[in-house]
């Protein structure tokens, strides 16, 4: 059974579209589910301005990126890079995420691991964004 809060998370379609004066791109597949995530990111003096995204995904993947596009302003590329990398590992390591990002902490759940992947492919979509 889905979780009402993943279901309340995603329902946030805000940030969702196109982007057009992006400075970044980036699209992934999930190549388990087929899950596509688009993502298109403005970035001024090293500092996230905008997110928006498309996607044609899971309720887990919507979720997720909902999260990150609300929490992903204003915020520094690098400090960015350095919460991608955390979740990539949350699974593992388990270390609850710090204040600005502690929403995440809802939605990366032990009880949501079989999602994993679907959970992080936004994570790793705009990772893959701001490394290229």
């Amino acid at each position: 059974m889905i979780d009402k809060e993943i279901i309340k998370i995603a329902s946030n379609t805000e940030n969702h579209g196109v982007l057009d004066n992006h400075t970044h791109f980036s699209k992934l597949k999930n190549a388990i589910c087929g899950d596509e995530m688009k993502v298109y990111i403005m970035v001024d003096n090293n500092k996230i301005i905008n997110l928006k995204y498309e996607c044609e995904s899971c309720i887990y993947c919507q979720a997720s990126v909902s999260l990150l596009s609300t929490n992903i302003k204003n915020k520094s590329v690098e400090k960015v890079k350095i919460f991608a990398h955390h979740a990539k590992n949350y699974f593992i390591t388990e270390i609850p995420f710090d204040k600005e990002w502690k929403d995440f902490n809802k939605i990366l759940t032990k009880s949501n691991i079989s999602r994993k992947d679907c959970l992080l492919l936004p994570i790793n979509t705009v990772l893959s964004a701001l490394t290229n």
